[in-house]
C-alpha cells in the first residue's frame, strides 16, 4: 500500500522539472474535514504540473469540490460527510508581492502577513461560515478573492476565461496595452468631470435666469434702501436716546411753569426781596448781614439756572422730527430683513450676492462657452484615446487568433477556428474601458458561424480551445493555479500527448493542476497524486496517495491497461516516463 499523502516516501523523492519562474499564485495546500467520504485529508502541491488519477468513481470531484468550497463557491449541504460535525475545507496559498490579491487584500482591510489562507465551513443545514486569514468575511467575498487565485476549467465551467467578461482584460494584457487602458480611463474621468461641470453651469444658468426679473427688483430695492453694516443697532440706540429727550422736555417744561407759576419771574422776586433786606440791613447795625449776603447768592444762582433750564429746553428742539426719521429707517430696514429672511445686518451682503448673480448672468455665456470648450476638449482626448485603444486591440486581435489558430492546430482541432470579437459601441455607451465590446468566439466546424466559447457543444473540443487559450495568455496574466477537470476527456493517441505537452509548456510558468485519465498527460507530471477509494472500517473513505517512481509506474500502466497490468502495459509506461524525463533534461 502506498503512503498517503502528506507522509511521503522520502526515498522516492518525486521528479523535479525546472521551471522557468515561480507561480505568481500557488495552491501550497488543500485541507479537507468530512467533505463527502473525505474524512480526514492534507494535501501538500509543487509547482509545474500535478496530475491526479484514479478510477472512475474514486473521489476525484470530491477534491475539487472540496476547494470549490474553500474558494467561495457555491456549495450544498450534500457535501457534509457522515461525521456529525460540519464540513471544512481550507486552501493555502503562495502570492508574488505583486499578485492582484494583495491588493484585494488592503482594499479590504485584511491581514496580508505570510501565507493566504481561505477557509470555509458548511453545516448539514447548508449554511456556512467564510474566514480569510482566521478573519471572518461573506462568502461573497471569499469568491471574490478565491477567482483571482484559482482558475478552474472543466466541461462544465463558467467561470476564468469562460467568462467574457474577463475578455477584455485578457486580450489587454496579451496586447500589452494596460499602459493605453489606463490613459483611456483617465481620459474618460476628465471628460466626465468637464461635462458635469458644463452640465451645472448650464443648470444654473437656466435657474437664474428664470429669476433675473426677480433679482433685478430685489437689488434694485436693495440698493435704494443702501443698508449698512451696523446700522439697525446704531438707529436702535439713537431712537432711544431720542425718546429720552421726549420725557425730559416734559420736566424740565413742567420745572419752567412751576418758576414762573405765581405769574412773577423767580427772579425778579428774589430781586425784590434782596432789596428789601439789604436796605432793612443797613439799619441793622451788621446784624442782618449773613442774611443779605444770602438773598444775594440766591439772586445770582436763580439766574444761572433759569439760563440753563432756558438752554436744555432749547437743545431739546435742536432736531426737530428726528425721531420720526429714525424710526421710519429703522422699520424700513425690518420690513427688508423679514421680506428676504435674513437678519438686518445680512442685507448688504445679500445686496451684494444677487448684484454678483446679475453680473455672472451677464457673463455667464462667455463661462458656459469656456466650460464647453473644455468638454469638447476633453472628449476630443477620450476619443483619440479610446481610438489608440482600439488599434491597439484590433492589432493584438490578430496575434491572439493566429497564435490560437497554431496552438488548435497542434491540440487536433486545424479544421475550428478562433476569432477576437471587436464590437464597436454606441457613442452612449463609450466609457473608461473604451469604446468595444470584446469577445471570444469559436466555430468548431468549417463553413459553421462562429459562436460564444460555452456554445461548444462537444466537452472534449472546449477543453481543447480553453487550454489552448491559456498557452497562449500564459506569459501576459498575472493569476494563480490552473486546475483542469478532465480536459483530455474523449481524446487520445496523439491528440492526448499534444494535451500533455501544452500542459507541461503551461506548467513552466503557472501551477498546473489536472484530472485526467489519459496515461500520456500523467507521464508528463511534475508531480503524480492518486486518488484511491476504499472500505475501512465498515466505511467507504476516499484518500490521497503521492506515488513514488515505481507506483508512478505501476499507475500508468493501470491507465493503458485496465483492471489486469500486463508487462507489455509496464513497458509501454516506462517508454512515456522515459520520454518525459529525456523532454526535462532538454528543458
Amino acid at each position: 500500500m502506498q503512503p498517503q499523502f502528506g507522509f511521503p516516501d522520502t526515498s522516492a523523492p518525486a521528479p523535479v522539472t525546472a521551471h522557468a519562474a515561480r507561480t505568481s499564485a500557488m495552491l501550497v495546500r488543500l485541507s479537507i474535514r468530512n467533505v463527502v467520504l473525505i474524512e480526514r485529508l492534507d494535501i501538500d502541491f509543487g509547482p509545474g504540473l500535478c496530475v491526479l488519477t484514479g478510477e472512475t468513481g474514486a473521489g476525484k470531484s470530491i477534491l475539487l469540490d472540496a476547494l470549490g468550497l474553500a474558494l467561495g463557491r457555491r456549495a450544498e449541504a450534500g457535501l457534509v460527510g457522515a461525521a456529525p460535525e460540519r464540513a471544512s475545507a481550507a486552501a493555502s496559498f503562495e502570492i508574488d508581492a505583486g499578485h492582484p490579491a494583495r491588493r484585494w487584500l488592503a482594499e479590504h482591510g485584511l491581514d496580508d502577513e505570510g501565507a493566504l489562507v481561505l477557509r470555509r465551513a458548511l453545516g448539514a443545514d447548508g449554511r456556512s461560515r467564510a474566514f480569510i486569514n482566521d478573519q471572518p468575511v461573506t462568502v461573497a467575498a471569499l469568491a471574490e478573492l478565491g477567482a483571482l487565485l484559482v482558475e478552474v476549467y472543466g466541461q462544465h465551467d463558467r467561470l476564468g476565461l469562460m467568462d467574457p467578461a474577463t475578455h477584455r482584460r485578457a486580450l489587454d494584457s496579451f496586447g500589452g496595452l494596460e499602459g493605453a487602458r489606463v490613459h483611456t480611463a483617465a481620459a474618460h474621468r476628465a471628460r466626465v468631470a468637464a461635462e458635469q461641470a458644463l452640465a451645472v453651469a448650464e443648470a444654473d444658468a437656466a435657474a437664474a435666469r428664470a429669476r433675473r426679473e426677480e433679482i433685478e427688483a430685489v437689488v434694485a430695492d436693495l440698493r435704494a434702501l443702501a443698508p449698512v453694516a451696523g446700522e439697525e443697532q446704531r438707529l436702535a440706540e439713537e431712537r432711544a436716546a431720542l425718546m429720552a429727550r421726549g420725557r425730559i422736555g416734559e420736566l424740565l417744561g413742567q420745572a419752567a411753569e412751576l418758576v414762573a407759576g405765581s405769574g412773577r419771574a423767580a427772579d425778579e422776586a428774589l430781586r425784590g426781596a434782596q432789596r428789601l433786606v439789604a436796605q432793612a440791613a443797613a439799619q441793622a447795625a451788621g446784624r442782618l448781614e449773613a442774611l443779605a449776603a444770602a438773598f444775594e447768592r440766591a439772586v445770582v444762582e436763580t439766574a444761572e439756572a433759569l439760563a440753563l433750564l432756558d438752554a436744555a429746553g432749547a437743545g431739546l428742539d435742536a432736531e426737530p422730527g428726528r425721531l420720526d426719521a429714525v424710526e421710519e429707517r429703522l422699520f424700513a430696514l425690518r420690513a427688508a430683513a423679514r421680506r428676504h429672511g435674513v437678519a438686518v445686518d445680512a442685507l448688504p451682503e445679500l445686496a451684494r450676492t444677487l448684484a454678483d448673480r446679475l453680473e455672472a448672468l451677464a457673463e455667464g455665456d462667455a463661462a458656459r462657452r469656456d466650460l464647453a470648450e473644455a468638454a469638447v476638449a476633453a472628449r476630443a482626448v477620450y476619443d483619440e484615446a479610446a481610438a489608440a485603444l482600439s488599434r491597439g486591440r484590433a492589432k493584438a486581435a490578430k496575434r491572439l487568433d493566429r497564435a490560437m489558430g497554431a496552438e488548435l492546430a497542434g491540440l487536433k482541432l486545424a479544421a475550428a477556428g478562433f476569432a477576437t470579437r471587436l464590437e464597436p459601441l454606441a457613442e452612449a455607451r463609450r466609457g473608461a474601458t473604451g469604446a468595444e465590446r470584446i469577445s471570444f468566439e469559436v466555430a468548431t466546424n468549417p463553413g459553421l458561424a462562429p459562436g460564444a466559447l460555452s456554445d461548444i457543444a462537444s466537452g472534449g473540443e472546449l477543453s481543447r480551445f480553453m487550454l489552448a487559450l491559456c498557452v497562449v495568455l500564459a506569459d501576459s496574466r498575472s493569476g494563480g493555479a490552473l486546475i483542469f477537470d478532465e480536459i483530455d476527456a474523449g481524446i487520445g493517441g496523439a491528440v492526448a500527448d499534444a494535451v500533455g505537452r501544452r500542459l507541461g509548456r503551461l506548467a513552466g510558468s503557472r501551477q498546473v493542476l489536472v484530472v485526467t485519465h489519459q496515461p500520456q498527460v500523467a507521464a508528463l507530471a511534475d508531480r503524480h497524486l492518486r486518488v484511491v477509494k476504499s472500505v475501512e472500517a465498515g466505511r467507504t473513505l476516499t484518500r490521497i496517495e503521492a506515488l513514488d517512481s515505481e507506483a508512478r509506474r505501476e499507475e500508468i500502466a493501470r491507465m493503458l491497461a485496465g483492471a489486469e497490468i500486463t508487462d507489455q502495459a509496464r513497458a509501454a509506461a516506462d517508454s512515456l516516463l522515459d520520454g518525459r524525463a529525456e523532454r526535462a533534461a532538454a528543458t
